[in-house]
């Protein structure tokens, strides 16, 4: 069984990337488990002079997920044409730990418009040493909907298959990296 940790960039109470991370949980392939980490609102800001014996224990928990998952996926949504700062400073945590090194990655977006927190996300993850995986990124366009469509158009069989064939590409790559 592989062990996906999925993380939605926004914090909003309404977010179309956190209903889609939700929507991941719900459609996993056979052989994957996807958990949806809800800490993001709770991190401190990094600062490098917390970590060791005195990283926040809403940090640890976070490093640990990630350390403890075979895969992450992460949908992002773009604020001021850039990754927001919530994301961004969990990645932070993450930096100087091992985490990240070669932990296999996936991109996932809500809106067809998020082209520079795309760009911006991938190359933070590639630096950080994620192993990016490009042919599972997903996107199912959810921009400007509310709640109620949000979820009707999760639901669509065509945007389920494409839910669950990212996921399964997604677990090939992985497995593909454990030989």
């Amino acid at each position: 069984m592989l062990n996906l940790i999925a993380i939605s960039g926004s914090l909003r109470a309404a977010s179309t990337n956190s209903a889609l991370v939700a929507a991941l949980a719900l459609n996993t392939p056979a052989g994957c488990r996807v958990t949806v980490y809800d800490g993001l609102g709770r991190l401190p800001i990094f600062n490098p002079d917390d970590e060791g014996e005195r990283t926040p224990r809403e940090a640890s928990d976070l490093i640990e997920a990630v350390t403890g998952a075979d895969g992450v996926v992460v949908s992002c949504p773009e604020y001021a044409h850039g990754v927001p700062g919530g994301l961004k400073n969990a990645l932070d945590w993450l930096v100087s730990r091992d985490a990240a090194v070669g932990k296999p990655a996936m991109l996932a977006h809500a809106s067809p418009r998020s082209l520079y927190a795309r760009t911006a996300l991938a190359e933070i993850m590639r630096t950080m040493s994620f192993a990016l995986c490009e042919e599972a990124m997903l996107e199912v366009s959810l921009l400007g909907k509310k709640s109620a469509e949000v979820e009707s158009i999760l639901r669509e069989p065509a945007n389920v298959r494409a839910i669950r064939d990212g996921l399964s590409a997604f677990a090939a790559f992985i497995r593909s990296r454990q030989i």
